[in-house]
């Protein structure tokens, strides 16, 4: 399984997103290398479809699956709607995607 957490400079939830994927991960019973990627400058945001600070994808696919429709990319915070932690998904988001993608589904 690919794990990967997105992250600008400075983001104040890049530690504690990597911590609940491992948390997650954890929780499935699943060992994985979370990679992380620092997004350094526009073209790379682009190239990345980065939605914003963290960005947490499992298998290529964004945990936060209204993003995949997402046109503008950006070096910016991401913020979660409906999560109870700001610039962090619900866990429950990552468990799904976890689930769906040790399982082989799409989503």
């Amino acid at each position: 399984m690919k794990v990967e957490v997105l992250y600008v400079a400075e983001c104040p939830s890049h530690l504690a997103a990597v911590k609940l994927v491992k948390n997650v991960l954890a929780t499935e019973g699943i060992a994985a290398d979370i990679l992380e990627i620092l997004v350094i400058g526009e073209q790379m945001a682009k190239e990345l479809s980065f939605c914003g600070s963290p960005t947490i994808r499992i298998n290529g696919q964004d945990v936060a699956a209204d993003s995949r429709k997402e046109q503008t990319f950006a070096l910016s915070c991401r913020l979660y709607p409906g999560s109870p932690q700001v610039g962090l998904p619900p866990a429950e988001m990552i468990h799904r995607a976890v689930r769906e993608a040790h399982q082989g589904g799409s989503r």
